[in-house]
C-alpha cells in the first residue's frame, strides 16, 4: 500500500504506544507491532518492538526470530544489534551475544547497558580480561558528566587517591548521584576501608533501592567485614529478582560458606561452573570450599581445574600452598618461577606465586632461597596494606591503663549471664585451630570459626578510638552502664547465633585477635571461657610471617612487626593475668604435643567440661574447619613441626631483635618489658 503523510503519522504514533507499553505489558505490545506489521509489513521498528516483546515475556527463541533477519537487512542499526545480543545472551548462547555486542557498540559506544551486558556475557564465555575491560567502559559511559567520566578513567587504572578527590568533589554538588556513590564505594573497598564503603552503599540504596549493582556491591562489603548473615539477605533479594545470574550465585556461595554452610556453598558453585565451566575463579572457590568440607582430594582438582583455565592465577597455587600437606611437583616450580617472570603480572598475583613458590622450595629443603620468596611476597603485600606497630603498642598500653582492678571490681557481673561462649585468643599459628578441633570433638561443644563480632561490637556501640567529638575504645568503657554490659553480651549471642548449626550448648569463637579484647570479653560476658593458645614465640612469629593471609594480620609481612606484635601480646596478656587472676586457660603449644592427654584433661577441667575420649581423636572429627590448618588437625597430632623455624634461623635476626626478652624469657614472662 502507497504510504500518505496521513498514514505515517498514524504508524509513528502507534510505534510510540507499543513502544510504552513494552515495559506494563508486553504480550500487548507483541500484539500491537503484529497489528503496525499488518498494515506496513516489514516495518523494521515495528520488528524490532515485535522482537525485545517477545524477550521480555521470556521467549528468547521467538524474539531470536524477528531479530535475527533483521540483524541481517539493518547491519548498521545499533539498537538492532544490542537486542539481539540481549536475546542471544538469555538464549543462552554467550560467544554470539558477545558478537553482537561487539557490533552495537562499535556503532554507538555510548551505550552504558551495552558495555553491562558484554561483561557479563564475556565472563561467561571465560574471558575475564576482556570483562574487565568492559566494565571500565560501563563505568566511563554511565555518566557522561566530565569529572565523573575523569573519575572513572582514574579508578580505572587504579589511581585511587585521586578517584576518591574527583567523586568527593563531584558529590558535594551532586549528592544524590548514585553512580558517583557507588563508584566512590568502590574505591573505599579496594582501600579495604570497608566501613566507609558500607555506608556509601546504604545512602545509594536508600536514593535507589532497584540499583542492583549497588546492592551486590554492598553484599560483598558485608562479607568482606565478616557480615555473612546481613549479607545473605541482600543476595537473597538479588536473587529473587535475577536468579539464574552468574555473579549472584558465586557470591551466595561464598557467603554460605562464610556462614559455615557449606554442603550447600558447595551445590551453588557446582550449579554454576555446570553452565559456566570456564570460570577459573569460581572454580578456585569451590575448591575452598571442598577444601573447608575435608574433601581434599576433589579441592585440588578443582584448584588444579582454576589453573588449567589461567596459569597465571597465583591464588590458584596458594590455595594448594596453603593446604599444608600438598607437595608440588617440579613442573609446578617451573610454572610458577617462568610466572614471576612476567613483567605483567599484577602485585596480588606476584605475592600468592612468590607464597607458593617459597612453601614449595621449603619442601624441597632449599630454606634460603625459600626464605627470599617468602619475603619477597610479604614485602609485597606491606604496600599493599598499611600496619603502625608503634598504634598497636600504644593501644595495648592503653587497655592496660583502663581494664585496671578498680574497673573490674565496680562492673563484675554485670554482662550477660550465658555460659555457651568458649573464646580462644592469642596469635595465628598458636594451634588456636588445634585446641578448637579438640573443643569440637566433645559432645557438648560445637566449632565455629574466626568469628569478627567482639571487634565489631567494640567499634560499633563503644566508640572508634580517635573519632572526634565522639566515644573512643577502650578509654570510654568505664562510663558503660550496667544495662549496656548486659546489652552487648546479648548482641553477641544473637549476632553470633547464625554461625550455631547445632544444638551444643557451648561454642567455639577463635579469633585469635581477641586477645586485645580480653577485658571487653570479661565485662559483657563474665562466664564465658577465656583460653589463650601460646607458641614458642619463633616458631609462632615465622610461621605466620610466611603464611598469606586472605586479609587482616596486616603485622604479620615483616620479621620486626611481627616480632613487636607478639611482644605486645605477651605484655598485655601479663597484665590480664594480674587483674584477673585464673581468669585465662593458657596452653602452651609444646606441652600440647608433648603431653597431649594431659593438656586435654586441663583443658577440659576448665570448662567445666567431663573427658571425652573423642577429644583424643579430635582428627576423625569430620565438621568443617574453616582455617589455614584445616588439614594439619585432620590428623592426630605430630612432633616434626616444632621446631621447624630453626631451618630458617640464620635470617631470623630481626624477629630475635625485636622480641627482645620475651624470647629470652618464654615460656615464662619477663618482670618488665
Amino acid at each position: 500500500m502507497s504510504r500518505t503523510p496521513e498514514s505515517v503519522g498514524s504508524v509513528d504514533v502507534a510505534l510510540a504506544h507499543t513502544a510504552q507499553l513494552l515495559k506494563r505489558d508486553p504480550a500487548l505490545a507483541a500484539e500491537q507491532a503484529c497489528e503496525i506489521l499488518n498494515v506496513v509489513p516489514g516495518h523494521p521498528q515495528a520488528r524490532l518492538l515485535l522482537g525485545i516483546a517477545h524477550r521480555i515475556s521470556g521467549n528468547p527463541s521467538i524474539a531470536l526470530a524477528a531479530l535475527e533477519p533483521l540483524a541481517r537487512e539493518q547491519p548498521n542499526s545499533a539498537a538492532t544489534w544490542f537486542e539481539l545480543g540481549v536475546a542471544l545472551g538469555e538464549a543462552r548462547r554467550a560467544p554470539e551475544a558477545v558478537a553482537a555486542l561487539h557490533r552495537a557498540l562499535q556503532l554507538k559506544p555510548d551505550m552504558p547497558d551495552g558495555w553491562r551486558l558484554l561483561a557479563d556475557y564475556l565472563d561467561e564465555t571465560g574471558d575475564a580480561a576482556a570483562a574487565d575491560q568492559a566494565r571500565a567502559q560501563f563505568i566511563k559511559t554511565v555518566n557522561r558528566d566530565p569529572r565523573l567520566m575523569a573519575a572513572a578513567t582514574a579508578l580505572c587504572e587504579n589511581e585511587l587517591p585521586r578517584a576518591e578527590v574527583l567523586l568527593r568533589a563531584h558529590l558535594k554538588q551532586h549528592g544524590t548521584d548514585v553512580a558517583a556513590l557507588r563508584m566512590l564505594a568502590e574505591v573505599a573497598a579496594r582501600l579495604r576501608r570497608y566501613g566507609d564503603a558500607q555506608t556509601l552503599l546504604e545512602n545509594c540504596l536508600e536514593l535507589a533501592p532497584s540499583f542492583s549493582a549497588a546492592r551486590n556491591n554492598y553484599a560483598l562489603v558485608l562479607l568482606r567485614q565478616r557480615k555473612p548473615a546481613e549479607a545473605l539477605r541482600q543476595i537473597e533479594r538479588l536473587l529473587a529478582e535475577d536468579p539464574r545470574n552468574p555473579g549472584y550465585r558465586n557470591l551466595h556461595a561464598a557467603i554460605l560458606a562464610n556462614l559455615g554452610d557449606v554442603t550447600e556453598s558447595i551445590e551453588v558453585y557446582e550449579s554454576v561452573l555446570k553452565e559456566f565451566p570456564k570460570q577459573p575463579k569460581i572454580w578456585m572457590s569451590l575448591g575452598h570450599s571442598l577444601k573447608t568440607a575435608g574433601r581434599l582430594d576433589d579441592g585440588v582438582r578443582a584448584y588444579r581445574r582454576a589453573i588449567d583455565l589461567d596459569s597465571t592465577l597465583g591464588e590458584a597455587y596458594w590455595s594448594l600452598a596453603n593446604l599444608k600437606t600438598f607437595r608440588f611437583a617440579v613442573e609446578d616450580v617451573a610454572t610458577m618461577r617462568a610466572a614471576l617472570a612476567r613483567p605483567n603480572l599484577t602485585p596480588e598475583d606476584r605475592l600468592h606465586f612468590e607464597f607458593s613458590l617459597g612453601k614449595a622450595l621449603e619442601d624441597a629443603a632449599a630454606y634460603e632461597e625459600s626464605f627470599a620468596h617468602y619475603s619477597a611476597g610479604s614485602e609485597i603485600r606491606r604496600t599493599l596494606t598499611h600496619y603502625d606497630a608503634d598504634d598497636t603498642t600504644a593501644q595495648m598500653r592503653c587497655a592496660k591503663a583502663v581494664f585496671t582492678p578498680e574497673l573490674i571490681a565496680r562492673r563484675a557481673g554485670l554482662g550477660a549471664d550465658a555460659r555457651d561462649p568458649i573464646f580462644i585468643v592469642g596469635l595465628p599459628r598458636a594451634g588456636s585451630t588445634l585446641l578448637e578441633q579438640i573443643l569440637a570433638s566433645h559432645s557438648l561443644v560445637e566449632g565455629t570459626t574466626e568469628l569478627p563480632d567482639i571487634p565489631s561490637l567494640a567499634r560499633e556501640f563503644v566508640g572508634k578510638s580517635g573519632r572526634e567529638g565522639g566515644p573512643s575504645y577502650p578509654q570510654d568503657v568505664p562510663l558503660l552502664e550496667a544495662e549496656t554490659l548486659r546489652e552487648l553480651g546479648e548482641r553477641y549471642l544473637s549476632q553470633t547465633r547464625a554461625q550455631r548449626k547445632t544444638d551444643a550448648p557451648y561454642f567455639v569463637d577463635k579469633l585469635p585477635n581477641n586477645f586485645a579484647h580480653v577485658g571487653f570479653i570479661h565485662l559483657i560476658l563474665p562466664n564465658a571461657k577465656i583460653i589463650d593458645a601460646r607458641r614458642h614465640p619463633l616458631g609462632c612469629c615465622f610461621s605466620a610471617f610466611r603464611q598469606h593471609f586472605a586479609r587482616g594480620q596486616n603485622f604479620s609481612y615483616s620479621l620486626a612487626d611481627v616480632g613487636r606484635y607478639y611482644r605486645d601480646y605477651v605484655e598485655l596478656m601479663a597484665h590480664f593475668d594480674a587483674v584477673l587472676p585464673g581468669r585465662v586457660h593458657r596452653v602452651f603449644y609444646e606441652q600440647m604435643i608433648g603431653d597431649t592427654e594431659a593438656e586435654v584433661r586441663r583443658l577440659l577441667d576448665y570448662c567445666g567440661l567431663p573427658f571425652e575420649d573423642s577429644c583424643l581423636r579430635f582428627y576423625a572429627n569430620e565438621r568443617a574447619v574453616r582455617t589455614a590448618s584445616s588439614e594439619q588437625v585432620r590428623r592426630p597430632i605430630f612432633r616434626e613441626g616444632l621446631d621447624h623455624w630453626r631451618h630458617y634461623e640464620p635470617w631470623l635476626g630481626p624477629l630475635k631483635s625485636a622480641l627482645g626478652t620475651v624470647l629470652a624469657a618464654y615460656p615464662d614472662v619477663p618482670d618488665a618489658f
